[in-house]
């Protein structure tokens, strides 16, 4: 399919999680998708090739966080220092930017790092930045336990690593009051029952992707009071 077939079944998508985006949003959504084509030639940024299946199983999956996100960035106001205006959003282990890129395009009000510790997918974030004009959006190489960088209103991953290690990994760079919010795919029983007592699980949030007949939920997670 091409980006033009591939409009259509975005836009419905999107109005299926309640997404209001505009045509801007949703070319730069399709962009998105034909630079990760372009670049997977070279970086294997995907084993997903088809760009049908690409539409579903990156665009709209990452898309499927969004509602959430925008509940907790209204009902937590920025409260930040003149010299850092603005809420600011740590994608871990974001690969090819998912869904860091997807958060940078539908929320260009949010400051959006995705950090991986492969030099070349950085790069391409970067290079993604650059083409799509997406002053928010920053690709960091480093592995996370060594970034130097301040602190993150947001920390999200999706598919990255046990519950466990991504909080233990990222807790340096959470903000006090600041949350986790974590992908996944079937409800993590054991990963959950391995978080330390000073952690809470406050919501486990099932995600319904519009397309994708697979399951998904969203793990809310603070440190404890």
């Amino acid at each position: 399919m091409s980006a033009t077939e591939l409009l259509a079944p975005l836009r419905e998508a999107a109005q299926t999680l309640g997404l209001d985006l505009s045509e801007t949003q949703l070319q730069q959504l399709l962009d998105y998708l034909g630079l990760i084509q372009k670049w997977n030639k070279v970086y294997n940024l995907t084993a997903v090739r088809d760009p049908q299946a690409m539409l579903v199983q990156h665009l709209v999956d990452s898309l499927s966080l969004i509602p959430a996100l925008r509940r907790h960035l209204a009902a937590v106001p920025a409260a930040v220092p003149a010299a850092q205006p603005g809420q600011r959003l740590m994608d871990v282990g974001s690969g090819g930017g998912l869904p860091g890129v997807v958060v940078a395009i539908c929320e260009p009000g949010l400051d959006v790092s995705c950090v991986d510790a492969v030099a070349k997918k950085a790069s391409f974030i970067q290079q993604v930045a650059a083409e799509l004009r997406l002053p928010n959006l920053h690709g960091l190489h480093a592995r996370v336990e060594d970034l130097k960088v301040p602190p993150f209103d947001v920390i999200t991953s999706r598919a990255f690593a046990s519950l466990l290690d991504f909080t233990t990994l990222t807790r340096q760079h959470l903000k006090p009051g600041a949350i986790w919010l974590a992908m996944k795919g079937q409800h993590p029983d054991d990963e959950l029952a391995a978080l330390p007592p000073d952690l809470s699980v406050f919501h486990v949030e099932q995600l319904q992707v519009p397309g994708l007949d697979a399951q998904r939920c969203l793990i809310w997670i603070k440190t404890a009071a």
